[in-house]
């Protein structure tokens, strides 16, 4: 675990905290929500297809921060990895907007169009997520590993955890028309010269923390984690890993479908609206709760913010109008803050000395790579179970239902069992420490 003792956060470190975490979500945003909507409008309305093109993103995304996040430990540095990442990561989004049936009609004229822009964006995807990951989830969340200790990181992971929302919001109050309007191509360039550009900054402004060095070979420290004897000497770091991965699963049954729904089945023009609503407010709960975090415990923290989570979940399915689900939604997004940073400042905390990029790798196993293959799927098996669509251009395309809310739930309860099992080992800590 990192000693706790340091130097109190400059405002170097927290500007390029926040400029950083906020762009690469917006990337992720792009890539988690727009992109899946840009494939159901423009090139294929059966779900699966997003289904297919999450779970393989996550898989490259999980390779890149495993690979590179070790990397990073053994060489003892992560600027060049973020600046260098940060800037082929945008002009990899912004090449998403060459890609259109069109298109592909033009270079293969003999092949299924469809299938040929299914397979190129599915691929494009993966070499996005490869990139982004080996910049954002490996070397920055590293960095802030570096950078941060115990007695802050509740509030460093309360903001960083609004991160998504805020880029949620920018996206769709600023960038949004765009896509209405069918401008994708303009729309990724965008995005994609965003990103390249904080790249740029961090380069300027990012400064390597001195990381304690392995012995052990590269191949041995890339898969240290995975190791039994590693899971024994840090059972705190699995349980909390283990609750994040039910949390992801859970959130992955509805979020790749979240706009669509919005859009098809509650047929909400003003779904911009309605999301700026919630994650504002959402974002808020979050920052406020920061220090709460830190005050009380992360692990005590935990269970009621899953208990809002479950309840916006439950909420959901109930709201139909526009204001219902503003308030639904902020229930359930504000949960969605409340668990994700006590969860991720657990991990930083569990974080072996020498270790943080390794870990990083561990939490993309954990924390996107499962809950990215399973989730969707499970999402798409519900929307095709419910069997309800909508006619666009004489083709029939399924809608999402109520029921992927109910279907994250569920899964949600899984989590006891590990949230349990980090409270003894809380308790049990305690005990020592007294001893």
């Amino acid at each position: 675990m990192t000693s706790d003792k340091a130097v109190p956060l400059g405002r170097r470190v927290w500007t390029m905290l926040i400029v950083l975490g906020f762009v690469g979500q917006l990337a992720w945003t792009v890539e988690n929500m727009y992109l899946n909507v840009f494939v159901h409008e423009e090139i294929s309305g059966n779900p699966d297809v997003i289904a297919a093109m999450v779970a393989a993103s996550a898989a490259a995304a999980t390779v890149a921060t495993l690979t590179i996040g070790a990397l990073s430990d053994r060489l003892g540095r992560r600027r060049a990895f973020i600046a260098g990442g940060y800037v082929v990561w945008g002009l990899c989004t912004a090449a998403f907007g060459l890609v259109s049936v069109d298109s592909m009609a033009a270079v293969a004229p003999v092949a299924d169009a469809v299938a040929v822009a299914v397979i190129t964006i599915i691929l494009l995807d993966c070499v996005m997520s490869f990139l982004g990951s080996g910049a954002n989830d490996a070397a920055f969340q590293a960095w802030t590993t570096d950078v941060t200790r115990t007695r802050n990181r509740g509030r460093v992971e309360a903001v960083l955890a609004i991160m998504p929302l805020m880029s949620m919001l920018v996206v769709f109050g600023g960038f949004d028309w765009l896509t209405r309007d069918g401008r994708w191509s303009l729309f990724f360039l965008v995005i994609g010269l965003i990103i390249a550009a904080a790249g740029v900054v961090a380069w300027l402004f990012v400064q390597d923390q001195p990381v304690k060095r392995q012995s052990e070979g590269y191949l041995n420290a890339l898969v240290h984690g995975l190791r039994p004897s590693a899971m024994r000497a840090n059972p705190g770091l699995y349980f909390a890993l283990s609750a994040w991965c039910v949390w992801g699963i859970s959130t992955q049954v509805f979020l790749p479908y979240l706009i669509i729904y919005l859009e098809r089945y509650l047929d909400i023009a003003g779904y911009a609206l309605v999301l700026a609503v919630v994650l504002t407010g959402a974002s808020a709960v979050s920052v406020a709760f920061g220090r709460v975090i830190d005050r009380v415990g992360k692990v005590r923290f935990l269970a009621p913010a899953i208990a809002v989570y479950g309840a916006g979940l439950l909420l959901m399915p109930l709201a139909r109008d526009m204001i219902a689900v503003m308030g639904a939604g902020l229930v359930l997004m504000s949960g969605f803050m409340l668990v994700l940073a006590p969860v991720g400042a657990l991990v930083r905390d569990y974080t072996p000395p020498g270790r943080a990029g390794h870990v990083q790798g561990l939490r993309m196993v954990f924390a996107i790579l499962i809950p990215m293959i399973i989730g969707p799927y499970l999402g798409a098996a519900v929307i095709k179970g419910a069997d309800e669509r909508y006619e666009d251009l004489g083709v029939l395309k399924h809608v999402p239902t109520p029921a992927i809310f109910l279907a994250a739930a569920a899964v949600l309860v899984l989590i006891v069992p590990p949230v349990l099992a980090l409270r003894r080992d809380a308790a049990k800590k305690e005990r020592e420490a007294v001893a």
